[in-house]
């Protein structure tokens, strides 16, 4: 008796478990729908039904068509791509490089750089904007896309550099000790770790891709130029003063979302491990 109570506890426990995890998928994937749905539906559609499906009389693809062919869009993909590959790698090398620095040198010093990258994940940058500005004036970097990658590098640098040394902890000292004994010099040495914290570099680049690829503040300031605005930044133009293109907006928010779908569908499981990696040691 005690086990099949024992049983029944456990069952209801775990239908509770799975229950409100389908409230929070609902709630996830809900307003993405919503959003899809509504990219192949005529203006008139869209408001007179936004939870419908799309019907004979208000299917359409006039929204896609005017998001590519009106809003640069080609031109504005290719920019957001260079610009968030570009970012999101050099982030990834300077943070496994910083965070095996900090791992395997524990001095007093290394200490206080890791407190600083702490301390730049509190700071908020845009309180620096001015300051950035300037700078790129200095430098003739502005409607550049160095100037993007060379910011966001900055900003996501101390996150990954904080969840790297985590990642690279849990690495055995036996192996590096091992490589070193069969002469293999520090870098060496850090190519030998690096596979085995993959996950932990795969968690850094998808939350460095996320909110770069999402950003509209630095490329409103530094890259206004049609050569070099980014795809958030071409979206804007279907919003106007007095009227919107709804259509066209709808289709631009679900053709750029996709890079990000299909990243976090191939890479969820490296991305799920690192984070927990990273954070629970």
């Amino acid at each position: 008796m005690i086990q099949k109570e024992g049983k029944v506890k456990n069952q209801s426990k775990n239908l509770m478990v799975h229950l409100s995890l389908l409230v929070f998928v609902l709630l996830a994937i809900g307003p993405i729908l919503v959003i899809v749905i509504n990219s192949f539906k005529t203006t008139e559609g869209i408001f007179s039904g936004p939870l419908k499906l799309p019907d004979s009389k208000t299917f359409s693809l006039e929204g896609f068509k005017r998001a590519v062919e009106n809003g640069n869009f080609i031109k504005n993909y290719f920019n957001s791509t260079v610009i968030t590959l570009g970012s999101t790698f050099l982030t990834v090398v300077c943070s496994c490089l910083a965070a095996y620095g900090i791992t395997e040198y524990t001095t007093k010093l290394s200490s206080m750089i890791a407190g600083l990258f702490t301390v730049g994940i509190m700071l908020p940058v845009t309180l620096g904007t001015v300051v950035i500005l300037k700078m790129m004036v200095r430098f003739h970097l502005l409607n550049t896309h160095l100037s993007l990658i060379l910011v966001y590098v900055g900003i996501c640098v101390p996150l990954g550099v904080i969840l790297m040394v985590t990642n690279f902890r849990t690495v055995s000292n036996d192996l590096k000790e091992a490589a070193r004994i069969d002469g293999a010099n520090e870098f060496k040495t850090f190519l030998i770790v690096l596979p085995l914290v993959m996950p932990g570099v795969a968690a850094v680049a998808a939350i460095t891709m996320l909110p770069i690829w999402n950003d509209l503040w630095f490329p409103l300031i530094l890259t206004t130029g049609p050569q070099t605005q980014t795809l958030t930044l071409g979206i804007q133009q279907f919003v106007g003063v007095h009227t919107n293109d709804w259509e066209a907006l709808i289709a631009s928010l679900v053709l750029g979302a996709i890079p990000l779908i299909l990243l976090f569908t191939l890479f969820s499981k490296q991305f799920i491990k690192g984070l927990s990696d990273g954070y629970s040691k």
